[in-house]
């Protein structure tokens, strides 16, 4: 299986773009892995949130194959503890999903149309965090799932 993230405007800090490289790096001994970033939209104080939503919903949709498996990370999604993540990418594993591609929409969310075409949502949190961050939380999650499913010592309950 392959994981995707795509992602909407670059990380400007640093030291998170450290962490997320460091992350993906290690991600990639279980499974291929690839962050994707599309750059901000341009002039986004000329339109509207409903537009920019639009705007970036198009990109996204860009960016994608008929065969991914759409996942969005959105607020409103399910929230799972570190073990039933892993047993979420397991059971992703075991239906022969060949790419699975999770989503961090803009500052407004997503389009309708990128809500029509997901097949889920997940939540990492209830607290809202900044879109860089939650690049380096879900990709350290994915790391951590895949350690928690080779019973590697990483993770501790």
């Amino acid at each position: 299986m392959n994981i995707k993230l795509i992602a909407i405007g670059k990380t400007d800090n640093k030291s998170l773009q450290t962490l997320i490289d460091d992350y993906s790096k290690r991600l990639s001994f279980y499974v291929k892995f690839n962050l994707e970033i599309i750059p901000d939209i341009k002039n986004v104080k000329n339109l509207s949130e409903s537009q920019q939503k639009e705007k970036e919903g198009e990109l996204i949709l860009s960016k994608l194959t008929p065969t991914d498996e759409l996942i969005l990370l959105d607020e409103n999604g399910t929230t799972f503890s570190s073990v039933g993540f892993s047993d979420y990418l397991q059971k992703k594993m075991n239906s022969s999903v060949k790419s699975l591609v999770f989503i961090i929409g803009g500052p407004y969310g997503f389009s309708e149309e990128v809500y029509r075409k997901s097949l889920g949502k997940v939540s990492l949190s209830s607290m809202t965090f900044s879109h860089q961050m939650v690049r380096l939380f879900f990709i350290e999650q994915l790391y951590r799932g895949f350690t928690i499913l080779k019973n590697e010592p990483y993770h501790h309950q």
